[in-house]
């Protein structure tokens, strides 16, 4: 039993465990039941993806391309890993409305560096530095002032996409040394597969691990299921605030840094509406408002719910000022489909 599940059921480890005969279940039984229930969450979403998938190739068989699913997959890290750090914040009813500025400014600040003759791979983590330093802010700020996450965050949105404007002059960056191992390696494709795909899929598996089996995760569940009774057993819940906003902001340098790399420039414009679309594929994925729990792989797969989305409006031919109605339609029926899917299940469960 990890900290939030003793912060839930308020009595200790132990205790709870000869309540519920945990103590006496096999360590592999247990660890199948976790395997279990991700599975069973997560079914959901991904029957909404593959009846996605098949919707739109039944129209057109030319989506099911290689190729397609490729770049619809590499389309789709860059926001899948914004949600991966946003699971976090929402896990604890927080939520960082500023990666998308974030994003914005790691992406100039990593293409000026390399175009002023710094190492690419310097300057990539550079670029990733300025991501945590700007969560690292969020989370001073928030903690300090006592500001909802939500406005102040909405603010330092501003601030970092303003950053990334005047450092940039507005124009776009370029000059970045497209011939250098930063840019063919990480821009390109690693064993037939786009580099971010594998960014995607390495640091959602890190980051399964580390909210579901480490103390920061057991603190960032227990925080958002109860605050009160998290902070009276004593979790430090301002640390951990910072630290979950700081882990956003190094998510969205991660996606910045990648996104420089494909590009071999930097745009301050690129990435609005991003933090509106991390949050969106948060959700689609299973991970509630209300906190104390989610669902990294959830995210992924919303990421990829909303990237076949936007090829399918491109291969149905809707008209571009259509798109951003047809994008909330479609996640509003896919959120519905995925609940009523977890309403069938649990209902059959109890």
């Amino acid at each position: 039993m990890d900290v939030a599940d003793q912060v839930r059921s308020g009595t200790d480890g132990p205790a709870a465990e000869d309540a519920d005969g945990g103590r006496h279940r096999r360590p592999g039984a247990r660890a199948l039941g976790r395997v279990g229930r991700v599975v069973g969450d997560e079914a959901g979403v991904l029957a909404v993806l593959v009846l996605l998938v098949v919707a739109v190739s039944i129209h057109n068989q030319d989506f099911l391309r290689t190729g397609n699913l490729l770049e619809t997959a590499r389309q789709s890290a860059y926001v899948g890993i914004l949600a991966l750090g946003m699971v976090f914040a929402l896990a604890m009813r927080e939520v960082d409305l500023s990666v998308g500025g974030t994003y914005a400014l790691t992406i100039c600040a990593s293409a000026i560096l390399m175009r002023d003759g710094w190492n690419p791979w310097l300057a990539a983590v550079a670029g990733i530095l300025t991501g945590a330093l700007c969560g690292v802010l969020n989370g001073i700020f928030v903690t300090v002032t006592r500001v909802p996450s939500f406005i102040a965050t909405l603010g330092t949105l501003s601030v970092y996409r303003g950053l990334a404007l005047a450092i940039s002059q507005g124009r776009q960056i370029s000059g970045v040394p497209q011939d250098s191992s930063f840019v063919t390696i990480v821009g390109g494709n690693v064993a037939g597969v786009p580099a971010a795909v594998w960014v995607l899929v390495g640091t959602a598996t890190l980051l399964t691990v580390v909210l579901a089996r480490t103390r920061l995760g057991g603190r960032v569940r227990a925080i958002g299921s109860n605050p009160d009774a998290a902070a009276f057993s004593g979790i430090p819940t301002d640390r951990v605030r910072i630290q979950v906003l700081t882990l956003t902001g190094v998510c969205a340098g991660v996606a910045g840094v990648l996104t420089t790399a494909f590009f071999a420039s930097g745009d301050p414009t690129v990435g609005i509406g991003y933090e509106l679309l991390a949050i969106a594929a948060c959700i689609i994925g299973g991970t509630p408002l209300r906190g104390g729990t989610g669902s990294i792989p959830g995210a992924v797969l919303g990421s990829l719910i909303l990237s076949v989305v936007a090829a399918a409006l491109v291969f149905f031919g809707v008209p571009i000022n259509w798109t951003t109605f047809a994008t909330g339609s479609v996640i509003l029926v896919a959120v519905a489909v995925d609940a009523s899917l977890r309403r069938l299940r649990h209902s059959h469960l109890s």
